[in-house]
């Protein structure tokens, strides 16, 4: 058994849409997913279609040039997307990734506070799809885009 909680424990599917678990993790009822510990991001904002997540790269994100790592963008852009596909999933359902695309426009300083949005342009029974973007807070700039198809299941 995990040692985290977590929304999608058996016991919470049937009793929480997707939506109610990510506002639960706002406010602090269930604990964010332990990956966004790992890479230095939480749960900003909730509303049905849209999730925001904030943080900052550290010095641990960089690949071998320095730089930020490629798949730290693409952790954030996953979480974001997925997130946002989440809030369209009713109680008794599941979803994961199919796939997803990201494009990298511009490096992200290290430690620079970043907005990662993620947006449903569609939620259906079977699938959800949505597109993402990393924006700096303070300076608004545009550093990544993506988009993404999850599948959602209904749990046994």
């Amino acid at each position: 058994m995990s040692p985290y909680p977590s929304a999608f424990d058996p016991a919470h599917l049937a009793e929480l849409s997707g939506l109610e678990s990510l506002q639960m993790m706002i406010e602090g009822k269930l604990p964010g997913p332990p990956i966004s510990r790992t890479m230095g991001y939480t749960l900003h904002a909730v509303e049905e279609g849209r999730v925001v997540f904030r943080g900052a790269p550290s010095k641990e994100m960089t690949n071998p040039m320095g730089t930020v790592h490629g798949g730290w963008y693409g952790t954030l852009l996953d979480s974001a997307m997925a997130c946002a596909v989440l809030t369209g999933v009713p109680k008794g359902s599941v979803y994961t990734t199919l796939e997803y695309k990201v494009n990298i426009l511009r490096g992200i300083p290290i430690g620079m506070e970043i907005d990662c949005i993620g947006i449903t342009d569609h939620v259906g029974r079977s699938t959800g799809v949505s597109h993402g973007e990393i924006r700096g807070t303070e300076d608004g700039k545009l550093y990544a885009v993506g988009s993404t198809t999850c599948i959602i299941m209904k749990v046994a």
